[in-house]
């Protein structure tokens, strides 16, 4: 299959619902809803809601079921990157090639467009149309766990709080794992529980989920290190200076592209029961270890 044709599709449908449910830029207090669309309009690649649209279609799902929900996990994400990119957590002045949110608003606006994205967030995923309301329920759930203290932000204090530190290797797995890789097994779980997957499609969809998630936080490691801020839209050599632990830091570039690789292939096998319909996600395992960006 074409992926980035499925890619570019499902983007034009993901961002077109996100300018229909989010509150307009100009609407009042502007510079609150225009902080908002500045990052959530960024350009991003929309991994993580194409990944919830996939799951959906893998089972046989209907795609408008799953779309509310795929917007409101786009939601948290780009929530999560606003309060990343702050002085009190990383710093960074530069995201998707442009001024971080809070160079271009200022602190206080940045803080709050993030509050305000992830508020939007659940109205978004609890409104889902057209989907079953039990269905819905378990979906919110699922989102709500792998954002909070167990799950993301948990992951988030653990890098911070282990920067400039000696940090062991299960300390690491447990950053990429929270950090990134549990929205990322959200995204796909709740598209599968919105296309009313069976018990064993969805048991074999949280393992591809697992080992994606992973995968995709240790190419992100490794773009750090060998990527250009041209390619990624930030800058890159950050982990190093901060001192962030990380997988090229623990077992070298070469081992870390090793196991994405290993970790790409799991996630294909975990699909082997499945037919055509998860195509995209196959593609989209190959692709995470494959990416510039």
């Amino acid at each position: 299959m074409d992926l980035e044709r499925y890619l570019l599709e499902k983007n034009g449908i993901i961002n077109k619902r996100l300018e229909e449910l989010l509150a307009k830029k100009d609407e009042y207090p502007q510079s609150l809803h225009a902080a908002m669309h500045y990052s959530l309009f960024a350009g991003g690649k929309r991994l993580r809601p194409v990944l919830t649209l996939a799951a959906n279609e893998a089972v046989g799902g209907n795609m408008e079921d799953a779309l509310d929900m795929a917007c409101a996990i786009e939601c948290v994400h780009t929530y999560s990157l606003i309060h990343d990119d702050l002085p009190a957590l990383d710093d960074d002045d530069l995201r998707r090639g442009r001024p971080t949110c809070h160079k271009a608003f200022g602190e206080a606006i940045a803080i709050l467009a993030g509050d305000a994205l992830l508020t939007a967030a659940f109205e978004m995923a609890a409104n889902s149309r057209g989907a079953r309301k039990d269905a819905v329920l378990k979906a919110v759930g699922e989102l709500a766990r792998a954002a909070g203290s167990t799950g993301m932000i948990g992951g988030q204090v653990i890098d911070l709080e282990s920067e400039g530190k000696e940090t062991a290797f299960p300390v690491l797995e447990y950053i990429h794992i929270h950090k990134t890789g549990e929205l990322i097994l959200a995204s796909i779980r709740c598209g599968a529980v919105l296309g009313n997957a069976k018990e064993d499609e969805l048991a074999a969809l949280t393992r591809y989920g697992r080992s994606a998630g992973l995968a995709f936080q240790i190419a992100d490691d490794i773009l750090d290190v060998k990527g250009s801020s041209a390619e990624t839209g930030k800058p890159t050599g950050g982990d190093k200076k901060k001192g962030k632990a990380t997988y090229p830091a623990f077992v070298g570039v070469a081992e870390s592209g090793k196991r994405a690789k290993e970790l790409a292939d799991m996630a294909i096998d975990a699909l082997k029961g499945f037919d055509k319909n998860a195509d995209p996600l196959r593609e989209i395992a190959r692709y995470i270890v494959a990416r510039k960006k």
